[in-house]
């Protein structure tokens, strides 16, 4: 057996997690699989394998990653999910689509997320060829058949059944879809609260798929706020204010997410999906840097232009040289150590980030059952 499937397969000491004025005891249970689905927020390779311009596959992308070379994260070094698994005591997942991902890794989980998707369809059209989530529920039955193949169907069926689940949708349906040029094809469609009414419509089809494939612990975040990153400063900002428009897209999105979790919980009878306030893990660094150790929050460390939010992050770009305090890496994606502040949020915030209840409490009740 790999060595570091062994150990993470073992039980795990407690978890010390420090935050300013408390200490966190949280104990660990025995290391569980972790399934990711969504977009470039927690996409960490599988587009490097397709034919797509939604990729993160060169410098200066992974310049802080512990190889130092682009994994096709959209980040200086690790991004979300790495550090979830990191706080869960399970190894990083590998993307679906790298190779490999066989044997024993399996057990581990995988990555299905793709840079680009949305909960729509017709999201991200411009990228071409990207695994939009239809497809990547697709994977996670394949997934599922490689893995009974493996350690049986019932083993199989319990190790998702255990499993961490996270689900990271929704910005680019604003974004790169009804925000994307004026009179877009969905503004032409619907009035702006009109299609985010449709959005949650489709993104419950979603969820309960996932439940019906086996899902029992889901962690669904919310859109950060759209208006506020570099990309959109730079288009829409006189004086580093943000987007009003997409500002009010996350505005009313979000709190149908979470009334759209509450209702898919009390409809199963058990607290299945959990909902994650990134709007508010990201305002708190994007509304005061300073206090987090950031010189700002306007300012992309990679690209150019205005705010250094024009364009992608290529090996031409403006660089900063310490990554550690800028809040955004490029023009639409948080720094490594921004990614940290907003995975702490989930993992011991209160009511206020997580509903019902933040990751540790999760992993504590888990580990009694």
């Amino acid at each position: 057996m790999d060595q570091r499937v062994f150990h993470s397969s073992m039980f795990l000491c407690l978890l010390l997690l420090i935050t300013c004025n408390n200490i966190v005891l949280v104990p660990q249970a025995e290391a569980r699989a972790f399934f990711v689905f969504g977009d470039s927020l927690v996409d960490n390779g599988n587009n490097n394998y397709l034919l797509t311009t939604a990729r993160a596959d060169a410098y200066p992308y992974g310049i802080d990653y512990p190889t130092h070379r682009a994994t096709g994260r959209f980040s200086n070094g690790l991004n979300i999910p790495d550090i979830i698994s990191e706080q869960i005591g399970s190894e990083p997942t590998l993307p679906y689509l790298n190779p490999a991902l066989d044997g024993e890794r399996l057990l581990v989980g995988a990555n299905f997320a793709s840079a680009g998707i949305g909960i729509l369809n017709d999201t991200g059209i411009q990228f071409i060829n990207i695994i939009r989530i239809s497809r990547q529920l697709q994977y996670f039955e394949q997934y599922q058949q490689r893995v009974s193949a493996l350690i049986g169907v019932e083993q199989a069926q319990r190790l998702v059944n255990q499993a961490l689940v996270l689900i990271t949708l929704g910005g680019n349906d604003f974004v790169n879809n009804y925000f994307l040029v004026p009179f877009s094809a969905r503004s032409r469609q619907f009035a702006l609260p009109d299609y985010v009414v449709y959005l949650i419509s489709e993104y419950r089809k979603i969820l309960v798929r996932l439940y019906e494939l086996g899902a029992r612990r889901v962690l669904v975040t919310g859109t950060g706020p759209l208006g506020c990153v570099p990309a959109e400063l730079a288009q829409h900002s006189r004086n580093g204010e943000c987007a009003a428009d997409l500002q009010q897209a996350s505005a009313l999105f979000n709190p149908q997410l979470v009334q759209l979790v509450n209702q898919l919980n009390s409809e199963i009878g058990s607290t299945i999906f959990i909902s994650a306030n990134a709007f508010q893990s990201n305002m708190d660094f994007i509304s005061n840097p300073q206090a987090y150790g950031f010189i700002t929050s306007k300012v992309a460390c990679c690209g150019q232009g205005r705010f250094n939010g024009i364009g992608l992050c290529t090996p031409v770009s403006n660089l900063c040289p310490n990554r550690n305090v800028y809040a955004f890496w490029d023009p639409f994606h948080p720094s490594e150590r921004a990614n940290r502040l907003i995975v702490e949020t989930f993992m011991i915030g209160d009511t206020k980030y997580m509903n019902p209840m933040n990751l540790s409490t999760i992993m504590h009740l888990d580990s009694r059952t």
